[in-house]
């Protein structure tokens, strides 16, 4: 199985976890890791570590930022740098991390899970148009 360890800012990551396991039940070879107010990036750093060696008997482990950029992404990064087995995405959603916790059984791969999961996260993301309704149509007709 390939791990999953969701961070962000804030409580991010553990209200991500929440609602997964409302969906998806408790999730197994996941951490959550928060980077909440008052932790330093040290903090997050050895929070970080911590989930990858509990996450160190697993087929690599992906993990899932919220910010391009931001201080768990850059943290998460630097410990991936030199690991073949560790990956690291940004822009992480909720439907993108249930679709990732509920079929990443079927990848042997973290190369093709951590694309798996941004395709997913893409094809989320929609703008909802009210579509029109009968008597909008009718008002139109009567204009003319």
């Amino acid at each position: 199985m390939i791990g999953l360890i969701v961070t962000g800012h804030g409580h991010f990551a553990t209200g991500l976890k929440s609602a997964l396991a409302l969906l998806g039940g408790e999730p197994s070879d996941f951490v959550a890791v928060d980077f909440p107010d008052g932790d330093t990036t040290e903090d997050l750093t050895a929070k970080l570590t911590a989930a990858l060696d509990e996450l160190a008997g697993c087929e690599g482990v992906l993990v899932c930022c919220d910010l391009l950029g931001g201080s768990p992404f850059k943290a998460a990064v630097v410990l991936a740098q030199g690991r073949d087995d560790v990956r690291v995405i940004a822009g992480t959603n909720l439907p993108l991390l249930v679709e990732t916790h509920l079929t990443r059984a079927g990848f042997n791969s973290v190369d093709a899970l951590a694309d798996a999961a941004i395709a997913s996260g893409h094809a989320s993301l929609v703008k909802f148009e009210m579509p029109a309704s009968a008597s909008d149509d009718d008002d139109e007709d009567d204009d003319i």
